[in-house]
């Protein structure tokens, strides 16, 4: 199963994916867009 960020999509061949859970789902987020869902986007 191929693991992608839930913001923009990257695939977790090409970069570094954290994962997390959210209500029981398993979810994924790049160390590009971390930044990003902490901060918010300006």
């Amino acid at each position: 199963m191929e693991h992608k960020c839930l913001n923009c999509g990257v695939a977790s061949e090409e970069v570094i994916l954290l994962s997390c859970e959210y209500k029981g789902e398993l979810l994924y987020v790049c160390v590009k867009c971390l930044p990003v869902l902490i901060h918010g986007s300006h």
